[in-house]
């Protein structure tokens, strides 16, 4: 039987503070997870929540206090492992004297490749993650935080790697970078690349993972796939927009679909409705009052709503001890 791509077992991890006198603080604890292969798994939770502290432990940048984990089926010390995975930290730091290329090609010389193979791979790379050619042979302290951040996808990438493990990685991207990094992730599973997504980001996750984890003060609060952690989220309402309303008449059409409400706006109307079930009479009434439809969109996300609401239960919790 194939192993899991990643598998977590009460992996822990223990920081001791203070000058005088030490206390230890948990950064992760006990934390259990598995992540299927070929699967885009999001890792999600606030700032401090202990994400960054799980993928510094499985890229053994750091010691575990407790627990173990294993990558591909081997323990994450196994240092010929790494040859098949790829990394991109938070907050990446690379050679910035080197250019975009020669740093890409510093990169796939560490993984074996000859020559000829190096110069190809950079290039691949670089312009996989659209990173325009006129700057590929400019110093990388010449570079923005986005072209940064396209530099650290490519050489995560560089190796081929099974496994990809991503911490923040839309992090300074502009509207138009984010789309195309996200199409690119996308793109990883029909490679069958398994990709390990951590955010604190909810649209990201909810438009490439298959499954999620949520994290909360170092421990694991839920997982699940995508739908399932929706709807312990609760349902969401829905919003129509409209316009060339006649307010009256709509208002009155809209009276006999309990929990609706309509608010004018420029040019013309919102209607909002409890649930989705309610949407097709509510455009019923639109539709025989004369309004146009513009739009149709959910209000609100339960996958938000189920992440505020673990965050604040144990904020409640903290200050109960």
């Amino acid at each position: 039987m194939m192993s899991h791509a990643v598998e977590i077992n009460n992996l822990t991890k223990d920081y001791e503070v203070g000058f005088w006198r030490k206390r230890k603080v948990r950064a992760l604890d006990k934390l259990s997870l598995e992540v299927e292969r070929g699967e885009i798994f999001g890792f999600l939770g606030a700032n401090g929540a202990g994400k960054t502290t799980t993928i510094k432990l499985l890229m053994r940048l750091m010691y575990p206090t407790g627990g173990s984990a294993t990558i591909l089926g081997r323990d994450i010390g196994d240092i010929s492992m790494h040859a098949r995975i790829g990394y991109l930290p938070e907050h990446p730091y690379f050679y910035d004297y080197l250019t975009a290329r020669e740093f890409l090609e510093y990169c796939a010389e560490l993984f074996g490749y000859t020559r000829h193979e190096r110069k190809r791979r950079a290039a691949d790379m670089l312009s996989r993650v659209r990173l325009e050619e006129k700057s590929w042979n400019k110093q990388l302290r010449k570079f923005s935080k986005g072209m940064l951040q396209r530099v650290g996808l490519a050489q995560a990438l560089v190796n081929d790697p099974e496994v990809v493990f991503l911490d923040e990685p839309m992090s300074g991207l502009d509207p138009i970078g984010r789309r195309e990094v996200r199409d690119l992730i996308a793109s990883l599973r029909e490679t069958g690349t398994t990709v390990f997504l951590c955010s604190h980001i909810l649209a990201d996750i909810e438009v490439l993972c298959d499954r999620a984890a949520i994290l909360q003060r170092g421990r694991l609060a839920h997982a699940g796939r995508l739908d399932e952690l929706r709807q312990l989220g609760g349902e969401r309402g829905m919003e129509i927009t409209v316009v060339g309303a006649n307010m009256p008449e709509l208002e009155a059409r809209l009276a006999g679909i309990e929990g609706s409400r309509l608010t004018a706006s420029p040019g013309g109307a919102r209607i909002e409705v409890p649930t989705e079930k309610q949407v097709d009479a509510a455009l019923d009434a639109v539709r025989a009052s004369g309004a146009r439809l513009v739009s149709v969109h959910p209000v609100g996300n339960p996958l938000e709503e189920l992440f505020v609401a673990k965050v604040e239960m144990n904020e409640g919790q903290e200050e109960k001890k």
